[in-house]
């Protein structure tokens, strides 16, 4: 895609955590002129150093704080001229959400709030004050497939039509934002857009995610804990084609409207164990220098990774399968995934290989 003609200068809430920090690089690559500032408040999921990369990029800036501070809001707003919000900024956990739902209503409900409210004052309230027209803006919310409730194995995948069902603490907080974005289109006329994506992977995932946390447990020579029998499904998108959907949906997507944004790639989570366990193997195998640099792992001493593979007690109320139907968005914004799940994957396991210093760091806290 070719750039703007007048420069956006973005929010991006939650940019130091996996979908923002890869956004953040995405974006600033794609739109070398635009200002990105983000907002973090770098609670155990948000991690500064994924944004290394573009630190000392002059149309970067990176404020800790949290959405829920309605007046730091405004201020960046005003202060930088703040004309697109893109709003990663959530707990999205499932199980912390079980056992302290308090944190995922706080953030995803109330900080939502706290934006919204920000966002309609520095856009449409003061302008109005002063006899101007609202200012040009977009409020783009990120939300998850998992609003939605859970599938049955023939069932139909998620349409924007499909009805809110969420079935934990985390999907309930999710859909309630969700809402509250809906409502203050409607409502005050902000001009906003909402995404729903399926599971995202790919560089810079927090390590208690399954497929990083695979990695990281088998070079740690831990177990690999499956949910029940692992017959989970899930739909797999590659965090980058996620960014290229918000972007397309920034471009062409039109104002009060929700987009799917998915990888049309269903696994089961024990497939997925399997397969990573598989690719892990072959690096050992054709790498001779990771035995020395992971001692600990089971494949230093030659044997397959898969015997660490553990089944465990499956989480309350754990949905049995989502699945993206993208089709509103290929047919109004042609947007298509570009990375395939082999390629997609392979570089995630090869990335993890690479990057011990980043994922240790986050263990070790």
């Amino acid at each position: 895609m070719t750039a703007e003609k007048s420069p956006r200068k973005l929010l991006v809430t939650g940019g130091a955590g996996f979908i923002g920090a890869n956004f953040v690089h995405y974006w600033l690559n794609q739109y070398p002129q635009d200002m990105v500032v983000v907002l973090d408040a770098l609670t155990y999921a948000g991690n500064k150093a994924s944004l290394d990369v573009v630190a000392d990029n002059p149309n970067f800036l990176f404020v800790q704080g949290d959405i829920c501070d309605t007046v730091l809001v405004e201020r960046l707003l005003v202060e930088q001229g703040v004309n697109t919000i893109v709003h990663f900024a959530a707990e999205s956990h499932v199980d912390r959400s079980i056992t302290g739902p308090d944190a995922f209503i706080e953030t995803n409900i109330i900080g939502t709030y706290s934006l919204l409210k920000a966002a309609k004052k520095v856009w449409l309230d003061l302008p109005e004050a002063d006899g101007l027209a609202p200012m040009e803006h977009r409020f783009h919310h990120v939300s998850t497939d998992e609003v939605y409730g859970t599938l049955a194995p023939e069932d139909p995948a998620f349409s924007e039509s499909t009805a809110y069902a969420p079935n934990s603490p985390y999907s309930a907080s999710k859909a309630a934002s969700d809402h509250l974005v809906r409502a203050y289109h409607h409502t005050y006329g902000l001009e906003v857009t909402t995404s729903n994506c399926s599971n995202n992977y790919g560089p810079y995932h927090f390590p208690e995610k399954l497929i990083p946390l695979i990695i990281t447990n088998i070079l740690r020579n831990r177990s690999l804990p499956v949910y029940g029998d692992g017959k989970q499904v899930r739909d797999w998108l590659y965090v980058e084609d996620h960014a290229r959907g918000i972007d397309l949906v920034l471009q062409r997507g039109k104002v009060g409207e929700n987009y799917n944004i998915g990888g049309h790639n269903e696994w089961q989570n024990i497939d997925i164990v399997h397969l990573v366990c598989k690719l892990m193997d072959e690096a050992f195998r054709e790498n001779s220098a990771l035995a020395e640099k992971y001692p600990k792992a089971v494949l230093a001493a030659g044997a397959e990774s898969a015997k660490l593979i553990e089944y465990v007690t499956d989480r309350p109320g754990h949905d049995r399968r989502y699945a993206i139907d993208a089709t509103k968005s290929q047919n109004e914004l042609s947007y298509q995934p570009q990375e395939s799940f082999e390629s997609g994957i392979r570089k995630s396991v090869n990335w993890y290989l690479n990057n011990e210093a980043w994922w240790r760091e986050l263990l070790d806290k």
